[in-house]
């Protein structure tokens, strides 16, 4: 049964440094800010699967409250620096993070791009469904964001059109 449970499992440990770690990380991002924990580049989800595996090494013992602490807050500041820099240099920001990616124009698949992205045409009618896209034509455009995510910029007014500015920085070609 110690597969289940072992008397000598640190549970209050556990329950105290989780307690702590919350706590820190409530701390630092209230001082960092909500930009702390956004879904905007690569590193970005670098960043938030780093943060889950401390948080994880922490509570299971495997490194101290303390140092888990100070790991979470000098990743919370690298984040805070990062995108600091990005505003400032402009060319660190095309470094470290993905353009936008068009994958449809209009109601015209983009074959390439989705190729280029290595996305399947089920995987973008998904998509399409997912937004409740009734029709090809409704579609203004689709976009595969920085972050992996895709978005459906569609109309169900055949008149309605696509405010361009809404596809700045987007890349038309790989």
């Amino acid at each position: 049964m110690d597969w289940i449970y072992d008397i000598k499992d640190p549970l209050w440990e556990t329950l105290a440094g989780s307690f702590l770690i919350f706590i820190v990380i409530v701390l630092v991002t209230r001082i960092i800010g909500l930009r702390s924990f956004a879904k905007f580049t690569a590193y970005d989800f670098a960043f938030t699967v780093a943060i889950g595996s401390i948080i994880s090494s922490t509570l299971t013992s495997s490194t101290s409250i303390v140092h888990g602490a100070v790991a979470i807050a000098s990743l919370l500041l690298l984040t805070f620096l990062f995108s600091f820099l990005q505003r400032r240099l402009p060319k660190l920001s095309s470094l470290i993070s993905n353009k936008p990616l068009l994958l449809m124009e209009g109601s015209e698949i983009l074959y390439e791009n989705l190729k280029y992205a290595r996305i399947e045409k089920t995987q973008l009618i998904a998509k399409l469904r997912e937004a409740n896209v009734l029709d090809h034509n409704q579609v203004q455009a689709v976009v595969l964001e920085s972050t992996g995510d895709i978005s459906v910029l569609h109309a169900s007014d055949p008149k309605a059109t696509l405010n361009r500015k809404l596809l700045e920085g987007v890349r038309r070609t790989p």
